[in-house]
């Protein structure tokens, strides 16, 4: 729920379009839903694509307060899904996650599907396991919907550990690497597909001061950004950081 109003939203979205590097890097944003209309409108000549936080797993019906891929259209290029803060606070587990997931394939929306461990999980060394579990059941779900996997291209994955979000903790470029590696796994073996070429974020306390080492760290390919996408220039030297 953040920056706040409509307007201070068209506001930072018009100074990240205007900062980030012209060529390099794909640079999305993405606003609160009450300001995705006006958000879209101002980026609509710019090169930032704007994406949703959520969307429901239905196209419609008796659903208050959500959002179908049917709304999103023309708005959002994409949406983020099984968020680390949805699956806390609004009950997504695994099985709804991959309803979200081919509703937004099917839209020929693009998907950024958000997995990652919790503290205890991670202390427990148990990260490979529960990211697998969290790529299997909507790979599952992904190929018996599409058997061709038609649209498996569009496929996006952030790594965000949930112990690293807004802690000023971040996780080592070394442990986001492998936790890449073990999601490509996952993938590969799910759907039978070679997932290099699957875009893999890192999220997790991700600053313009710290994000090098993960810009240079093997099989990620950018960020998700969270509290530091707020200042449009620390937002920018991020984006120039993956460029």
């Amino acid at each position: 729920m953040n920056p706040g109003t409509i307007a201070e939203a068209v506001a930072l979205a018009r100074a990240v379009a205007e900062k980030a590097p012209a060529t390099g890097v794909e640079v999305g944003v993405a606003p609160p839903a009450i300001a995705l209309a006006s958000v879209a409108d101002a980026l609509r000549e710019s090169r930032v694509s704007v994406y949703a936080q959520n969307v429901h797993w239905e196209d419609q019906g008796a659903y208050t307060g959500q959002l179908s891929v049917k709304m999103l259209a023309g708005l959002a290029v994409g949406t983020l899904i099984g968020h680390s803060e949805v699956r806390r606070y609004l009950g997504d587990d695994d099985e709804r996650v991959a309803r979200k997931l081919v509703q937004t394939l099917r839209a020929g929306m693009r998907p950024v599907l958000c997995v990652g461990e919790s503290e205890d999980v991670y202390d427990a060394g148990a990260t490979e396991d529960l990211l697998a579990a969290q790529i299997a059941v909507p790979m599952r779900a992904l190929k018996a919907d599409d058997p061709t996997l038609a649209h498996f291209g569009r496929l996006v994955v952030a790594y965000e550990p949930i112990w690293a979000i807004g802690t000023g903790r971040p996780a080592t470029p070394e442990h986001a690497s492998a936790a890449a590696a073990t999601i490509r796994l996952a993938i590969r073996e799910e759907t039978g597909r070679a997932a290099g070429d699957v875009p893999v974020l890192y999220g997790g306390s991700v600053t313009a001061a710290g994000c090098g080492g993960f810009a240079t760290a093997d099989g990620l390919d950018g960020a998700l950004v969270g509290g530091a996408s707020l200042d449009a220039d620390q937002f920018a030297a991020i984006v120039r950081a993956f460029a």
